[in-house]
């Protein structure tokens, strides 16, 4: 299991969003790494927009993700 102080690249698989607790907006991505595994990322709104299926994303250890 990955966690926020994991260095990371993949690509993006799917984009969801939903209300999961009724009144806060959840944005998460499916990125499959370059070792072949999926991982679901929560981002906030700004990256979410950014990304479609098939971007690269990176994360540095400690940091949020970012786009490739």
């Amino acid at each position: 299991m990955k966690t926020n102080a994991d260095a990371w690249t993949g690509t993006v698989a799917k984009k969801s969003r939903g209300l999961l607790d009724g009144s806060n907006l959840y944005r998460r991505l499916k990125v499959r790494l370059d070792d072949g595994t999926q991982v679901d990322v929560k981002v906030g709104r700004e990256l979410w927009n950014q990304l479609k299926v098939g971007d690269r994303v990176v994360k540095a250890e400690g940091e949020q993700p970012r786009r490739a």
